[in-house]
């Protein structure tokens, strides 16, 4: 399937949002709208740090697991999604530019790397809907962005 990508500009700069997105508990309060119950395990932030979640989309339920592969500050965060007992492979990747008048380009690409027959049968279905949750994602991280910042250059 094709990802999908979603993006935002804001006004922290690249260690800043780096900063908050490396920390697991931080994305709860952007996907809460469909990722629930939240568990964490290892670390609280960087490679290896994990989260078992329920995803509710599309009118589906489902278990997944979200752990951080790979880190590079403060351009990028890899993720790797388990869902379906393991019959469902994705890789969310955020990665995070500067931009040339100060702030930081942030995207987001939830790539799928292995799917059950149901997925591929309903792709353009499952990609709008993704990318609809997604931005609302983006757009709530702007706003986080700002709380995260101040409170602590506070």
């Amino acid at each position: 399937m094709k990802p999908v990508t979603v993006s935002t500009d804001v006004p922290q700069t690249p260690e800043q949002v780096h900063d908050f997105l490396d920390v697991m508990a931080h994305h709860e309060r952007l996907t809460d709208h469909y990722l629930t119950d939240w568990h964490f395990s290892g670390p609280p932030r960087g490679i290896g740090s994990c989260a078992a979640v329920t995803a509710s989309l599309g009118g589906t339920r489902t278990d997944v697991t979200i752990e951080v592969v790979e880190a590079v500050p403060p351009r990028l965060i890899v993720e790797r999604n388990v869902s379906w007992a393991g019959r469902r492979l994705a890789h969310g990747t955020y990665t995070i530019e500067p931009l040339r008048n100060g702030g930081s380009h942030v995207s987001f690409t939830y790539t799928w790397t292995r799917t059950p027959l149901a997925d591929r049968l309903l792709a353009p279905v499952l990609r709008a809907t993704m990318r609809r949750a997604n931005r609302t994602v983006m757009r709530r991280l702007a706003t986080e962005l700002i709380r995260h910042v101040s409170a602590t250059e506070a």
